[in-house]
């Protein structure tokens, strides 16, 4: 069973059955998004009436599912300030829970890499019980490399259990270049030269594997304070903690002042998204930057190192391992990330496309847990209609709904012909469709509200009347959540069911405010902005 976790795409598979299965697996999730638009199309021209019903219901449907997330984004919010203001390191019993942090890095500045671990420094958790890794790629090249590698270890080998810097060598047979090759070897080496060092005569492991926890962060994660805090507390007050995956709010703000509005929207809808996944533990899947038992990624075999979508990837090969017993505690706490922003306004829209094409490319998960639940007889029959459903309906969601509400809603009234313009059907639906629209604009006054008591402190460089274009940069979004939402999304899985597989995309760190671009690893200032939010912010703090 143990084979069937590592597979990539149907290709991996020995069997020619298998294989085909799986191909039609990998076919699923586009064939339902591009059938849902097309019906819609052909239908709105042959039978407007039938398609003016399919409109009006998606309606209500939309309607339902957004007040009912719109409770649970104000929820998940609530829980996350308010565990904000507590010193969760009072709450543990015993401290003697070891952090393996695990940093992916390629090509990253110095001072984005810097300020991740000026993070982990800062956290309120004893320092001598974390272990750190910069887990660097090889095709990054020597040069870049080096220097980060002596500047860091340096500045950082003496503050924590222990610090260290390994090295992805570029081409290993079979591997997909990306960050779950990076950080399988990366753990493999710390296991090696960290943790399963031999200690006292009797030859014991220096550090116990089920007291280890594990948390791959993005290079551009920077913890909150006591997020090592709650993540400790909530692994020693879990039940079975060991078959489960915790799981953080990412606030993509880190950056948040100098990202144009377009890109504004687009991490504030990832970050609310996320929140509102905390709210529903059941559907709750890993992402980005999250932590899990170390006992739990050596069972598994590590990270898959042949596939683009390892963070959330790696909850299912869990699943399938531990034939259902496992699952993700969401945390209710921030780490706050980067919004994309590149050198232009062109650049970080290409950049805002890719980033949501290589998520939106998790739908490769989909023909993965569907095949493992046919081999997998032990996992209990609801779990496995539970997850094949509302995870399927979220990416059909995220390839469709978009279209369909602001685009496709209007067009049995385009091409249906006179005869149905002319009908009761068709002004209702008309009417409707524009109902459902402006309940849609309003319900982004919660989003746009929250939004700014998740903003870091004004940087001197921004003007106050940057607050204007806060409020308004949300009229924008009908056209990021399909251009920058349904459209990758719809482009991933397209991608998947043609057989066309996408490698691993690294979305490039910009700091305007302090010109710092990936591709120049020139910078040794370490005075930089250590962002971390007050959880008792208020709109105009920081000024």
């Amino acid at each position: 069973m143990l084979e069937h976790l590592h597979i990539g795409r149907a290709s991996d598979l020995a069997r020619p059955s298998d294989r085909r299965l799986y191909r039609f697996f990998e076919m699923v999730p586009g064939l339902l998004a591009w059938g849902t638009l097309i019906l819609v199309f052909v239908g709105s021209y042959y039978t407007p009436g039938y398609a003016a019903l399919f409109i009006i219901l998606f309606d209500i449907y939309w309607l339902v599912k957004t007040t009912y997330l719109s409770f649970h984004l104000r929820y998940g919010y609530v829980q996350a300030r308010r565990n904000m203001k507590i010193n969760w390191l009072e709450k543990i019993e015993t401290r003697d829970i070891y952090h393996l942090v695990i940093l992916p890095t390629y090509k990253e500045d110095i001072a984005v890499i810097r300020d991740s671990l000026d993070g982990l420094v800062k956290s309120n958790y004893p320092k001598d019980r974390m272990i750190v890794v910069l887990a660097q790629e090889e095709r990054a090249g020597s040069d870049h490399n080096n220097f980060i590698k002596n500047a860091l270890e340096s500045e950082f080998k003496n503050i924590f259990f222990a610090f260290s810097s390994v090295q992805h060598p570029d081409v290993i047979a079979g591997e997909l270049a990306g960050k779950g090759a990076n950080v399988t070897w990366a753990c493999k080496q710390v296991l090696r030269n960290t943790i399963d060092l031999p200690r006292g005569k009797a030859g014991e492991k220096r550090i116990p594997h089920d007291r280890v926890i594990v948390s791959v962060f993005d290079i551009d994660t920077v913890v909150y304070p006591e997020y090592f805090g709650i993540l400790t507390h909530a692994f020693l007050t879990t039940p079975n903690p060991l078959r489960a995956s915790y799981q953080p709010v990412p606030f993509f703000v880190n950056n948040i002042w100098d990202a144009p509005a377009l890109a504004r929207i687009v991490a504030f809808s990832s970050t609310f998204w996320q929140t509102i996944q905390q709210a529903r533990p059941e559907n709750l899947i890993t992402f980005s930057s999250h932590s899990m038992p170390l006992q739990a990624v050596m069972d598994i075999g590590f990270w898959q190192t042949n596939m683009v979508s390892e963070d959330s990837r790696v909850f299912w090969q869990c699943l399938l391992r531990y034939d259902g017993d496992y699952r993700v505690v969401p945390l209710y706490y921030p780490v706050s990330l980067d919004a994309n922003l590149d050198k232009t306004f062109f650049k970080t829209m290409v950049s805002v496309y890719k980033q949501h094409r290589r998520w939106g490319y998790g739908a490769e998960n989909v023909p993965y847990y569907l095949f493992g639940f046919l081999k997998n007889k032990k996992i209990a029959l609801g779990k496995k209609l539970f997850y094949a459903l509302a995870v399927g309906e979220g990416y059909w969601s995220w390839a469709t709904n978009a279209i369909m509400l602001f685009v496709l809603g209007w067009l049995p009234g385009f091409i249906g012909g006179s005869h149905f313009n002319s009908s009761v059907l068709s002004f209702n639906q008309t009417q409707f469709t524009n109902i459902a629209m402006r309940l849609a604009m309003l319900a982004l006054l919660t989003p746009a509200i929250m939004s700014f008591f998740i903003l870091p402190p004004r940087p001197a460089h921004a003007s106050r009347w940057r607050y204007i274009p806060m409020i308004l940069q949300w009229l924008l979004f009908p056209i990021t959540t399909i251009f920058f939402g349904a459209i990758p999304g719809l482009e991933a899985q397209t991608r998947l069911m043609l057989g066309r597989y996408m490698g691993f995309w690294v979305t490039p760190k910009y700091r305007r405010s302090t010109s710092q671009y990936t591709n120049e690893s020139k910078s040794t200032n370490k005075e930089h902005p250590n962002i971390q939010m007050d959880p008792n912010l208020r709109i105009g703090d920081g000024e």
